[in-house]
């Protein structure tokens, strides 16, 4: 078993008891993807005002409704194409929140640097989601790159528990413009009936294969990349990177 399937398995545990409990008292998965977008507004107002441990903590509660909505659906009997529009045009309203309660915080620790940081992050972001339903309607498929909703979301707790989200604005913000050139390439390359480059030596087949990320979650290739960008996140100072939220009006100062 991999490491990221191990800790889904664990986690699994209280969601399966959560689901069952919607189930039973009849909640509409629509609700829960509401609900969830809500909590969400709320991590975002905590960002806002520099609070980034009780963010972490929201972001928690909030992305298990984010999570079982879909189970859900599907234990009820009550998946439909309104629901999966609904559920995908709520994420984005979720996504831009949390990244607008950063903007607002580095604006107001006169931070223009990592508003543009943050304002990008959010604009490849959503670029990232845009790039693949569009593409899906010329092309069958579009499911490449590796910086997709799920890595965000868990890499926005990592930042606020840690206090090191500077360095994570900056992972998004790249893996996010490469996930997007990643899209758009595969899909000029589908839509000309072009094979994806696979390289011709060693270190080359490794770069296509980076760049075109087909691994899916819980395999080897998937763990490899996630330990390197924590260890990336983790060995990273925040002094280093100028993390605005490091210094004195720091998350442990202001807790």
């Amino acid at each position: 078993m991999t490491f990221t399937g191990f800790i889904g398995k664990v986690c699994m545990f209280p969601l399966r008891a959560i689901i069952s409990a919607c189930v039973a008292l009849r909640i509409h998965p629509n609700t829960l993807t509401l609900i969830g977008v809500l909590i969400n507004v709320a991590a975002a107002t905590a960002l806002g005002v520099n609070r980034f441990l009780p963010a972490g903590l929201i972001m928690i509660v909030a992305n298990i409704f984010d999570f079982i909505d879909g189970k859900v659906a599907q234990e009820t009997n009550t998946v439909s194409p309104f629901g999966a529009f609904w559920d995908s045009t709520l994420d984005r309203f979720s996504d831009i929140a949390l990244f607008l309660g950063l903007i607002y915080l580095y604006a107001s620790l006169r931070r223009t640097d990592y508003v543009m940081v943050a304002a990008l992050a959010m604009m490849f972001s959503i670029m990232t989601s845009y790039a693949r339903a569009r593409a899906e309607s010329l092309i069958s498929k579009c499911k490449v790159g590796f910086m997709e909703r799920p890595e965000r979301i868990v890499l926005f707790m990592i930042g606020a528990f840690t206090n090191r989200m500077g360095a994570v604005l900056w992972v998004i913000l790249i893996l996010s413009i490469v996930t997007v050139a990643n899209r758009i390439h595969y899909t000029h390359l589908v839509l000309n009936a072009k094979p994806v480059p696979r390289g011709s030596n060693p270190l080359s087949r490794v770069c296509w294969r980076a760049f075109f990320w087909t691994d899916e979650r819980t395999t080897l290739p998937y763990d490899l990349w996630v330990i390197a960008i924590l260890a990336f996140v983790w060995l990273t100072p925040p002094d280093w990177i100028h993390d605005p939220t490091a210094h004195g009006m720091g998350l442990w100062e202001r807790f």
